[in-house]
């Protein structure tokens, strides 16, 4: 009798002619649920309402349930981070903001693609398809890192492009990671992610020595003109008021 019914509800989804579809949705909610090591393939059909055996007509196994989804992932997070990014308008210090402001964005309202992603232990190397998508993401951010180095000022050593790309991505997947998800794994913090994020890579480029003001020159020699004064009184913010 429960095979009947399993059998049945195989030869529904079949009928609705996008099975494959259904296990990708019914996989991506799991992941949000359980964490992408925290299910079986059999699991998969069982939450689409098909036989166990039924994905073996799309997916050789569950690892490759697990790179569609997070092939999906990289691309629709590629197409969040090209459109922050904007070609770098209207400046690129800007745009690069934007483009932490997505990483974060993304990683806040898609956890269980980001999980799938980032934490499934998937050896993308042997996948080309998945490679190919991940990289693609990568390179906006390795695209604005070029920008970035060709804002150095004269007669400064340029840092490679991959390097600071690199340490960008480093730090935009660490805080993404902790404290800009949309899951359990999110942890509190005292100020926005998307503040945290900005003062780490101004502080980062600052250290490089690269401009990061951006006021109209007119601003800047107007800040330049006026008469020293007392020191300003620090403001309080996300760490308390300053003693």
């Amino acid at each position: 009798m429960s095979w009947r019914k399993e059998q049945r509800r195989a030869e529904r989804g079949y009928h609705h002619g996008n099975l494959k579809e259904a296990l990708l949705q019914a996989a991506l909610g799991l992941i949000a649920e359980k964490g992408p090591a925290g299910f079986t393939f059999a699991d998969a059909a069982r939450s689409a309402g098909v036989s166990p055996a039924a994905p073996y007509r799309h997916f050789r196994d569950r690892a490759e349930l697990l790179s569609s989804i997070a092939q999906r992932g990289f691309e629709q997070f590629e197409e969040a981070l090209t459109q922050a990014w904007d070609d770098g308008r209207p400046d690129t210090v800007t745009a690069f903001e934007r483009v932490g402001k997505a990483y974060l964005a993304f990683a806040r309202a898609e956890p269980a693609f980001y999980s799938a992603m980032f934490e499934s232990g998937l050896p993308v190397d042997l996948n080309p398809a998945l490679l190919a998508a991940s990289e693609r993401a990568f390179g906006i951010i390795r695209a604005a890192a070029e920008r970035l180095a060709a804002l150095a000022p004269p007669g400064m050593p340029r840092p490679p492009a991959l390097m600071m790309a690199l340490h960008i991505w480093s730090m935009s997947h660490g805080v993404a990671s902790l404290f800009a998800r949309g899951d359990a794994a999110r942890r509190k913090l005292p100020m926005s992610a998307e503040d945290l994020l900005e003062a780490e890579v101004l502080i980062y480029l600052r250290g490089l020595g690269f401009p990061t003001d951006r006021r109209p020159p007119a601003q800047k020699d107007q800040a330049d003109q006026k008469p020293p004064g007392p020191p300003p009184v620090p403001p309080s913010g996300p760490w308390g008021t300053p003693k």
